[in-house]
């Protein structure tokens, strides 16, 4: 059994035991993702539209990681002129626990 649900505006396919990266999420430990997209039982899926509400995905905060670095580097000939700046986006990983009819 797998679902399709939407957080952070992404859209993440999951399964129950994955753990997934997504955007930095300031919730308890366990929580439930309401915006359900598709859920397929190994026979037929069910569709939403756009949602499914009466599906959640049931899921625990393991903690919080960073991504890689991306440079964002400036630069003007002639002008001595150079601007290095790094960023390193924030993600809390998820761990799904139960796929569940509400």
């Amino acid at each position: 059994m797998y679902a399709i649900i939407e957080t952070g505006g992404k859209q993440y396919r999951v399964e129950e035991g994955d753990e997934l990266d997504v955007e930095l999420l300031n919730t308890d430990a366990n929580f439930k993702f309401e915006k359900v997209l598709l859920v397929h039982d190994g026979n037929s899926p069910r569709i939403g539209q756009p949602y499914l509400n009466d599906f959640s995905v049931h899921a625990e905060i393991i903690g919080e990681t960073k991504g890689p670095k991306v440079i964002a580097f400036k630069y003007k000939r002639c002008k001595n002129y150079r601007r290095l700046v790094g960023h390193r986006q924030k993600y809390s990983r998820v761990k799904i626990t139960k796929i569940a009819a509400a």
